[in-house]
């Protein structure tokens, strides 16, 4: 049964940019402790009371919905940690308006939780997954789980109705260049769309360093030079460069932030698992929504305050440039 809203006017920023797109984290917990996200020891965890309620997600949600926002996707930490997870996602697949709802993991759990995700009205997945080997696997993620997340992504192929399912995953310097063909290879002999993101400043360790980005054009001339390729058209406010191999045997995508950075149509801003809305990923800045929330704030007052934020959307995101200056967050604490 949907869940009706009030509609209001579309949601814009000062630099005249309409946002379709929240990403919104739901635990900033992670069973993994990938290299370029987490120190080996972990984080401090958030307390409960600090995360929002399923309720407050859903209202928030329900809010920039009402400004035209028609695409959510659920991050971390890693989400299928967060209790009764498929509880939220078909709460908020009730949304009216709500055009599509897509969820990113890491896929330890998704054998266990594929099923009652579809059923709860998940639309796409993107499942993590930064080395097919299993060695360099547990080198990125500091977890002997790639069978694990092999066996989950094969649950969730066996619900057709959850498409486009993509594996991303990170590439790094002198990890990722070895790799190169092998997801091509798996990209074409799968129903699964493969794409490399460059590795970008929001490590917890602060480790990251411009000679630490395997660029995606590199990337790309390796798979080209053994399966060949050829660019499909970039959709607006997407973050992949798509290619499509020419001998028609799948896709294979590149999101390059830092060589190419894609600010200049971005649509998307992001809420933390405590409420905050960041307007990028590499913001400094960041507006409280839980604590008006708690206090009685009324959905005007809540308008007010996102749009507000949104306003003041960065135009770029400055990584490369002298001066950028890296958010205290990390990726795990921000949601992906």
């Amino acid at each position: 049964m949907s869940r009706l809203i009030n509609v209001r006017e579309p949601l814009f920023d000062g630099h005249g940019r309409r946002i379709g797109d929240l990403r919104v984290s739901v635990t900033d917990r992670c069973n993994f402790r990938c290299q370029y996200c987490m120190p080996a020891e972990g984080l401090p965890w958030l307390e409960r009371s600090e995360i929002l309620t399923f309720e407050e997600v859903e209202r928030l949600v329900s809010m920039f919905v009402s400004m035209g926002v028609g695409d959510v996707r659920l991050t971390g930490g890693e989400p299928l940690v967060r209790r009764d997870f498929p509880q939220l996602v078909a709460m908020l697949s009730a949304i009216d308006g709500l055009n599509d709802l897509s969820v990113t993991t890491n896929g330890f759990l998704l054998e266990r939780d594929a099923a009652a995700l579809v059923g709860a009205g998940m639309q796409r997945v993107n499942v993590s997954i930064d080395s097919l080997q299993r060695d360099k696997f547990f080198e990125m993620t500091r977890r002997d789980a790639l069978p694990q997340v092999l066996r989950g992504l094969d649950a969730l192929a066996q619900h057709p109705e959850v498409h486009p399912i993509k594996v991303n995953a990170v590439a790094m310097r002198g990890l990722t260049e070895g790799e190169a063909v092998r997801f091509a290879e798996f990209a074409r002999s799968t129903s699964f769309q493969v794409r490399f993101i460059e590795f970008m400043p929001l490590d917890a360790d602060h480790a990251w360093s411009a000679d630490s980005v395997l660029p995606g054009d590199e990337l790309r001339a390796l798979i080209h030079a053994v399966h060949p390729l050829e660019e499909l058209p970039r959709e607006p406010s997407a973050t992949a460069r798509v290619f499509r191999f020419t001998d028609g045997q799948g896709e294979i995508g590149f999101i390059n932030p830092v060589s190419e950075p894609f600010c200049a149509d971005c649509n998307r801003v992001r809420l933390t698992a405590e409420g905050k809305l960041r307007t990028c990923l590499f913001s400094l800045h960041e507006t409280d929504l839980r604590e008006p929330l708690r206090s009685g704030a009324s959905d005007e007052e809540l308008e007010t305050l996102i749009r507000n934020a949104v306003w003041r959307k960065e135009l770029k995101h400055h990584v490369g440039e002298k001066g950028f200056r890296q958010p205290a967050r990390s990726m795990s604490a921000i949601g992906g």
